[in-house]
């Protein structure tokens, strides 16, 4: 039976999801936004960044795994301008460990939102 871990996102339950999940070796990661424990969101592309790998890792470490263990990020950032800040935070989390990895431009749920993760 898998085993699952919510981050504590007022998504998760209302939209009937978890954070991360593992079902035999394999750990999935859902999309994460850089969602403060207060509700809040830094304005800073990079810090929101900073934000989501912290919830990741959180995530993988409940699990029994961490970053190291990365295989395929996915960062989706709201404006092309945001690629810098938040490849330089991804950078420095994966430099040792390079997960393979695409940034997409897209729109995020809401405007506050400069960039959001995926990891497996």
């Amino acid at each position: 039976m898998p085993e699952r871990v919510d981050s504590g996102s007022p998504y998760e339950a209302r939209w009937g999801f978890c954070r991360a999940v593992r079902a035999g070796d394999r750990i999935e990661v859902a999309g994460t936004a850089p969602i403060w424990p207060d509700g809040s969101c830094d304005p800073d592309p990079g810090a929101q960044a900073r934000r989501c790998l912290e919830i990741i890792e959180q995530a993988l470490m409940e699990l029994g795994a961490g970053m190291g263990d990365v295989v395929r990020t996915r960062m989706f950032i709201s404006d092309r301008a945001h690629q810098d800040a938040v490849g330089e935070a991804h950078g420095a989390v994966f430099a040792e460990h390079r997960p393979v990895a695409t940034m997409v431009v897209r729109a995020l749920i809401t405007r506050r939102w400069r960039s959001a993760i995926v990891a497996v």
